[in-house]
């Protein structure tokens, strides 16, 4: 008969310890590469359609609100002043080579219907086809224009020759180098961890 003393726990085995820190290890690695990889959710999911020279046309999701498309166009705006490097933004270089710097001269369309930001589209807004410019430009649902230091941003279509459409609201003109307006920060959304 075992004497009846009290048992001791028999500790792990070093390939237990090892499997169980490689188990909790992954999982903090996925954890942590989908924190850091999350989208910005304080502006709209946005693709580039087509570019060409200083024009880029983008597309967002149909649906998407006018606030929605003011907080992307004030995003444009904000790397304007800050950075004046909009490749983060997906975008090419509008002026490679310029000693000015890569982004001198930009015009940024923002659509909500895919059809618009086809290369093929652009070409013939830009030739001036008559059958395509009206409703090119009445489909713009916002956009962001550069030159040089000059600024200027807006839901709606973009102004032609000085004249405005109704469905046109201005949210800022300037210069980049005017400081930025103190805005409360967009919500970012809910974060995709559980934790």
């Amino acid at each position: 008969m075992p004497p009846g003393g009290p048992k001791t726990k028999k500790p792990l085995d070093i390939v237990v310890k090892f499997a169980l820190s490689v188990f909790v290890g992954s999982f903090a690695l996925i954890w942590g590469g989908m924190y850091l990889s999350r989208p910005d959710r304080s502006i709209p999911p946005y693709t580039v359609g087509a570019q060409s020279g200083q024009i880029v046309t983008t597309d967002v999701p149909r649906g998407t609100t006018d606030k929605e498309i003011e907080s992307l166009v004030k995003r444009f705006r904000k790397v304007g002043h800050q950075t004046h490097d909009f490749a983060r933004m997906k975008i090419h270089p509008t002026t490679p080579g310029d000693p000015g710097g890569p982004y001198r001269q930009i015009m940024i369309y923002v659509f909500d219907d895919h059809g618009w930001t086809d290369p093929d589209m652009l070409k013939k807004y830009m030739a001036g086809d008559a059958a395509v410019v009206n409703d090119y430009a009445r489909s713009m649902r916002g956009y962001y224009r550069l030159q040089d230091q000059e600024e200027e941003g807006g839901v709606g279509p973009i102004p032609k020759n000085g004249h405005m459409s109704s469905d046109t609201r201005i949210l800022f003109k300037g210069r980049v180098t005017d400081s930025l307006p103190a805005e409360a920060e967009p919500e970012q959304g809910k974060p995709i961890s559980p934790f």
